[in-house]
């Protein structure tokens, strides 16, 4: 062998090693790159809701459609939000700031609290309680923040749009599988993301020990390079020809004799007639008396004596105290005091429709108490364990015996409460409403009566508005 063939043998065999190498190291990378990037199990899981109850759910929204579809969109983002942030958890250690928890949480946040406006704008939509339904029951996402039960506020938060559920159940049941459907899919993903956190996240969020910082890790997510767009859309049709010539189906005008006339001069007006001051009105008052010679004068049209307009005759319908399913229907009474409902349990609604100086009595804890469309009608009850409701209802009066959570007060001009020592802490929520008065019991026996606020004032501080009572109001 020659040293010129050595020499090239040698070049080859370096070339072969130095290829090698490069080899070697690139499946070093690859090998080590799914322990870094791997999702972990719980993240994984995660998508599981997603794709399954998530998915059912935006499909039944999609179904009803208007705002209820809108609505569903930014749980969507919501729910996604939440994915991203349990993701940035599963790679990095636990913030020790809560400005920096925050800062984390701060997108889902925004779609929650989209949520809750687009039911606020919206009260008057015959979907407001699919809208309410869901604004009440979003809470439930804030488990990320919840420790060391986050298990056990899911569930409060869902039970608080159950309420509204089972209105657009009750509203729908006979008339709207879509809307059925809708209120089983809604549960379903409140349950299933309950199951999922009881699973994985028992105690609270689960972070990593041994990850890196949150804030790092979220910054380098929400800056990975978007996927590729697609092709260009393919190209329109052609524009239209211009539009064809409009045939005319008048005769042409003789431009030739008008520019003749033009061309006379002053000598174009020699055949008009003169005005005599006999023919000038403001000359000649007689001829401002009769009518205008190119207004005819016309007779008074007759005026049609007005119909007097019918009154409407309210409708009277028999009164009515059944028991329907879990609901208590109490309708059109009218200057009834003693109604007794007993035989109740804690799953049984009582619902007061179009009563009339009537005083309904109810036995036992019950779910919650509606007065709709009522007049001078009062109720006593014992236990309530969602709320009393006043829709719609004037001079009205409520008495608790022993407790009930919140009394609910809309478009209802007088409304009275009598609370007992067992329940102060109850809530007042009211819209519209006017004359509404708290009747608390003092520890002499004795009770004091108060006023809740029905007049506001709201002032712009920068950034948003700040609501109080009006001293006026006060």
């Amino acid at each position: 062998m020659s040293g010129e063939e050595l020499s090239k043998l040698i070049d080859r065999l370096e070339k072969v090693t130095s290829r090698l190498e490069q080899c070697s190291t690139s499946g070093k990378a690859v090998a080590s790159s799914p322990s870094t990037e791997e999702e972990s199990l719980f993240v994984k899981e995660f998508d599981v809701i997603i794709s399954g109850p998530l998915a059912e759910f935006l499909a039944a929204s999609g179904k009803i459609g208007g705002l209820v579809n809108e609505q569903a969109s930014l749980l969507e983002k919501a729910i996604k939000a939440q994915r991203s942030y349990i993701n940035t958890a599963s790679k990095s250690k636990k913030p020790t700031s809560q400005e920096a928890i925050q800062k984390l949480m701060q997108p889902m946040a925004t779609q929650i609290t989209a949520i809750m406006d687009l039911k606020e704008k919206n009260r008057k939509s015959n979907l407001f309680n699919h809208l309410s339904a869901l604004a009440e029951g979003v809470a439930a996402l804030g488990w990320v923040g919840v420790e060391p039960t986050p298990v056990p506020f899911i569930k409060d938060m869902a039970d608080a749009g159950m309420f509204y559920v089972n209105r657009v159940l009750k509203e729908f049941k006979d008339k709207g599988a879509e809307h059925v459907q809708w209120t089983k899919a809604i549960q379903s993903l409140w349950k299933d993301l309950s199951a999922y956190v009881k699973q994985h996240h028992l105690t609270g969020l689960t972070w990593n020990p041994s990850g890196g910082d949150a804030l790092t890790v979220a910054a380098s997510q929400s800056s990975a390079a978007p996927p590729p767009p697609g092709p260009p859309p393919p190209p329109g049709p052609p524009p239209p020809g211009p539009p064809p010539a409009a045939v005319s189906s008048k005769p042409a005008t003789d431009t030739g004799a008008l520019f003749a006339d033009l061309n006379k001069g002053s000598a174009v007006t020699s055949g008009l007639k003169k005005v005599t001051d006999d023919m000038k009105t403001h000359k000649n008052p007689a001829l401002r008396s009769g009518p205008a010679p190119f207004k005819p004068p016309t007779a008074a049209k007759p005026v049609a004596a007005a119909k007097p307009a019918a009154v409407s005759k309210p409708v009277s319908k028999p009164p009515l105290v059944e028991l329907q399913g879990k609901k208590w229907v109490v309708e059109y009474l009218t200057d009834n005091t003693s109604t007794l409902i007993e035989d109740t349990n804690n799953k049984q609604t009582v619902y007061i429709y179009k009563c009339v100086n009537s005083t309904i009595q109810v036995k036992g804890k019950i779910n919650s108490i509606i007065l709709d469309n009522c007049k001078k009608t009062a109720v006593v009850f014992e236990d309530a364990i969602s709320m009393v409701e006043f829709v719609n209802c004037q001079s009205v009066k409520c008495q608790v015996l022993n407790k009930v959570p919140t009394v609910s007060i809309e478009k209802t001009d007088g409304c009275q409460v009598y609370l007992s020592k067992d329940s102060l802490d109850t809530s007042f929520i009211s819209a519209k409403s006017s004359e509404m008065n708290v009747v608390i019991p003092n520890a002499d026996g004795d009770f004091t009566e108060y006023a809740i606020a029905e007049q506001f004032k709201s002032v712009f501080n920068g950034k948003t508005f700040t609501t109080e009572v009006n001293d006026i109001a006060a």
